[in-house]
């Protein structure tokens, strides 16, 4: 949809001279069916409430992410984690609308529910920024990494899209970031939210793309750059 605010959209490229993948808590708290969340659900005999949720990690999330960083990693280009959990393990630090949700799912930095799930995990290099907010800027150190990495752009994939993909996303655009997310390599708790939130996000704040283009742009980018 085209309307007059997305005129003002700012235009975002994906060039691997300033561009990070950053791959958003992908964590076993909350995107494994079998662990944090999922085993919560499981044994208050819910499960099946959050289906649409670890279908979509299964079977779009995490293949989608593993291309991504297979594509980021050989265009030379920096992949960022970020994580979200309390940082004491008596969950104090953590905001109190978040801080049942945490405890739920014992997610506090050191427990294993805090980890990135396996598929997923990050080689020897790769920063990890731990926050305990939705956004990530407002509770670790993911500016000063941009900075130190050169990074003008993010691209941004995991979940949750409507929570805190987005809200990190937002708070890159506000500190002059260039902003992307991936529509499907990112995932929430329905159709219909993932596509609010995406609507929401290209009106003004940033862009959307799907593996595919982010793909073959960064590889476009990378191929320009080699033989200027």
């Amino acid at each position: 949809m085209t309307d007059y605010i997305n005129r003002f959209t700012r235009p975002v490229a994906i060039a691997a001279a300033d561009t990070a993948l950053v791959v958003i808590d992908m964590q076993y708290a909350s995107g494994s069916r079998h662990h944090g969340l999922g085993a919560l659900l499981a044994s208050q005999g819910r499960l099946a409430e959050a289906e649409y949720r670890f279908s979509r990690i299964e079977n779009l999330i995490i293949p989608n992410t593993r291309r991504l960083l297979a594509a980021f990693r050989a265009a030379g280009a920096p992949v960022v984690y970020v994580t979200v959990g309390a940082h004491k393990a008596d969950y104090s630090d953590a905001p109190p609308h978040v801080r049942g949700f945490f405890q739920a799912c014992n997610n506090h930095v050191g427990s294993f529910e805090n980890g990135i799930v396996e598929g997923l995990r990050p080689l020897p290099g790769d920063p990890v920024v731990a926050k305990n907010t939705m956004g990530a800027f407002a509770s670790s150190d993911l500016g000063a990494v941009f900075d130190r990495l050169g990074v003008r752009t993010g691209v941004y994939v995991g979940v949750s899209t409507n929570n805190c993909v987005d809200t990190t996303a937002r708070e890159a655009a506000d500190r002059g970031y260039g902003a992307v997310l991936v529509s499907d390599a990112t995932g929430t708790c329905s159709d219909r939210m993932q596509e609010v939130t995406l609507e929401s996000f290209r009106r003004l704040w940033g862009r959307v793309v799907d593996t595919e283009e982010a793909m073959r742009e960064l590889a476009g980018a990378t191929r320009a750059a080699k033989a200027a």
